[in-house]
C-alpha cells in the first residue's frame, strides 16, 4: 500500500511539474503578436500610435452590407485566442454578421458561420458559459481559443449582412509568429441549417468531405415541430461515417442527449467538453454541443458526420400527434420485454392498428435543426457548399428563455 500511494504521489506530482515547466519553458524563435484596431498588422512596436497612445482606436464601426478585417498578415504562425464583443448582440445580429477565415491566400474561407454560431452557441442567443474551446464570461462576449496554425498567410473578416449598421466592434487576436514543421492541417468549420428537416432523412452536421485530418465537434440548435407539441425530440443517433465507410457508419451512438454526456432529458450545464446552454421546453428551443478533445475523431481520406431526426413517446400520445396532423414515422417500439424494430418486420403493424404494441414509440420527425462544425483539414479549403443566405439564417428566430445581462 505504502509504495502504492508513492507512486500515485509520484505521477500527480509528475503531472503538475510537467505544467510549471510549460509555463516556465521559454521556446526559442516564438514571437507573441497581437491584433486590433490600435494594431491591426500585430507588428512589432506598431500599437497604440493614434491620439498620441491615449486609446486612439479601440473599436471600429460596420455599416450595413460592409466587411471589415480583422486580420490580414504574411507569414508563418499560430493563433491561440480570438477576443471580440459587439454592441448590437440581438439574435438577428448574432445571424447576419459572418466570420470568415482564410489560409494561405485562398480565395476560398476556411471558415464561413454566423458571428454567434461560430463562438459556440446557436440560434442567435448569448448566455454565460465556459467550456475548453469556447467562452463567454457574462453573456456579453465572445472568445474562442481553438489554436489555428498557418504558413504564409492568415485573414480573418467580419461581414455585416443585415441592413442595421453595426456602431462598435471590439476584438484582440492574439498569435505567435512561429515556424512550422511536417504537414499542416488547418482550421475549418461549416454551418448548416435546415427548417424543415426531411422525413426520414439525417440531418448533415458535416456534409462528406476528403482529405485527412480531426473532427472535432459541433455546436448544434434545435427548435421543434409545434405540431410534435412537447414529446420529446431527442432520440436521434450522432453517426460518423469516415473513411470509405458508405452505407453503415463506423462511429455511432444511442440518441441525441446521450451523445452530449445527459440522459433522459436534456437540461442546461456547460462542461468542458459537452454541454446544453439552451433547453427552453416552452419554445421548444436546445442548444448544445460536444467536443472531441479528450476522444479524437480521425480520419485519413474522407468523413460525414449526420444526426437522426427522431423523438418518441408513449404510442397513445404518438396517435394523437398524427390525429392533430403531424407528419411522423413509428421506427421502434420499447414494450418490455420487448423491442420491437417495426422496420425488420415482413408485416409491420401500422399505428392504428389494434395490434401495434403498447409501448414508448420512436418516430422519425422534422424539425428546424442548424449546426456549427469544427474541423481540421490538410488543405487550407474545402469543397464544402457556401455560407446560406442572410434571410435563411435570420428566419424565424426565436426569443428562448436563456439568462441575459443588458449592461
Amino acid at each position: 500500500m505504502k509504495n502504492r500511494i508513492i507512486s500515485v504521489f509520484l505521477v500527480v506530482f509528475g503531472l503538475l511539474n510537467g505544467l510549471a515547466q510549460e509555463l516556465y519553458d521559454i521556446p526559442d524563435g516564438k514571437a507573441t503578436r497581437w491584433a486590433s484596431f490600435e494594431n491591426a498588422k500585430a507588428e512589432k512596436g506598431g500599437g497604440g500610435k493614434e491620439n498620441k497612445g491615449a486609446k486612439g482606436h479601440p473599436f471600429e464601426r460596420i455599416p450595413a452590407w460592409k466587411s471589415l478585417d480583422l486580420l490580414d498578415i504574411d507569414g508563418s504562425g499560430t493563433i491561440k485566442r480570438i477576443w471580440l464583443t459587439i454592441s448590437d448582440r440581438s439574435p438577428e445580429m448574432l445571424r447576419a454578421l459572418t466570420i470568415k477565415m482564410f489560409w494561405e491566400g485562398s480565395d476560398k474561407p476556411a471558415v464561413a458561420v454566423p458571428l454567434g454560431d461560430f463562438f459556440g452557441l446557436g440560434l442567435g442567443q448569448k448566455t454565460a458559459f465556459e467550456n475548453k474551446l469556447f467562452s463567454d464570461p457574462e453573456g456579453r462576449s465572445f472568445n474562442c481559443f481553438v489554436p489555428m496554425p498557418f504558413q504564409k498567410s492568415a485573414r480573418i473578416t467580419i461581414t455585416n449582412e443585415s441592413d442595421k449598421d453595426l456602431d462598435a466592434i471590439f476584438y484582440d487576436i492574439n498569435l505567435l509568429k512561429e515556424n512550422h514543421e511536417g504537414e499542416l492541417f488547418y482550421f475549418h468549420a461549416y454551418w448548416n441549417r435546415e427548417k424543415n428537416t426531411t422525413l426520414g432523412e439525417a440531418f448533415k452536421i458535416l456534409p462528406k468531405i476528403n482529405g485527412k485530418g480531426r473532427f472535432i465537434g459541433t455546436n448544434m440548435g434545435i427548435v421543434t415541430n409545434k405540431l410534435y407539441n412537447d414529446t420529446w425530440w431527442g432520440e436521434g443517433e450522432v453517426k460518423m461515417y469516415i473513411d470509405g465507410d458508405s452505407n453503415f457508419p463506423s462511429l455511432v451512438g444511442s440518441g441525441t442527449e446521450d451523445y452530449v454526456g445527459t440522459a433522459y432529458g436534456q437540461g442546461t450545464y456547460n462542461h468542458m467538453f459537452q454541454g446544453s446552454l439552451l433547453a427552453d421546453k416552452e419554445e421548444g428551443a436546445f442548444a448544445f454541443y460536444r467536443y472531441h478533445i479528450p476522444d479524437p475523431v480521425y480520419f485519413y481520406g474522407d468523413i460525414k458526420v449526420t444526426i437522426q431526426q427522431m423523438g418518441g413517446a408513449p404510442r397513445d400520445v404518438v396517435r394523437k400527434l398524427v390525429e392533430n396532423g403531424a407528419d411522423l414515422i413509428p421506427v421502434t417500439i420499447d414494450h418490455a420485454p420487448n423491442f420491437t424494430k417495426l422496420f425488420e418486420l415482413e408485416n409491420a403493424p401500422k399505428l392504428e392498428d389494434k395490434d401495434f404494441p403498447d409501448g414508448w414509440t420512436n418516430f422519425y420527425r422534422s424539425d428546424d435543426v442548424s449546426a456549427t462544425a469544427y474541423f481540421y483539414l490538410n488543405n487550407p479549403y474545402s469543397d464544402l457548399p457556401p455560407l446560406q443566405t442572410v434571410e435563411l439564417r435570420t428566419a424565424n428566430l426565436i426569443k428562448a428563455a436563456v439568462v441575459k445581462n443588458d449592461l
